[in-house]
């Protein structure tokens, strides 16, 4: 069974940090590129950080270049979302996706972690 479990969401003040982790059992995890999407009130969701499956490769959307990093401990099964700088437009559901490298029609994904930025 593929379980894919994200933490570490919260309430910050604006200029904060958080980090977020994502755990994943049932899978082989190092041939997972993993990415997290993030999801506000009546937005579509949106792709915010991706970390290629040995972690050598990350990208970002514009919205948060500079201010988060993506990282992966493929020992532990687990990647971690650095937010740095927080906004109150980062508030949002942060998902944690796990797509099969290679195939791109196979994905996991977890339950979310609300990030709420505000004063």
């Amino acid at each position: 069974q593929v379980r894919v479990v994200e933490s570490g969401g919260g309430l910050v003040q604006p200029g904060g940090s958080l980090r977020l982790s994502c755990g994943a059992s049932g899978i082989t995890f190092s041939l997972y590129n993993m990415n997290w999407y993030r999801q506000a009130p009546g937005k579509e969701r949106e792709l915010v950080a991706s970390i290629s499956s040995s972690g050598g490769t990350a990208t970002y959307s514009d919205s948060v270049k500079g201010r988060f990093t993506t990282s992966r401990d493929n020992a532990k099964n687990t990647v971690y979302l650095q937010m740095n700088s927080l906004k109150p437009e980062d508030t949002a559901v942060y998902y944690c996706n796990a797509n099969l490298r290679g195939q791109s029609r196979i994905n996991y994904w977890g339950q979310g972690t609300q990030v709420t930025v505000s004063s």
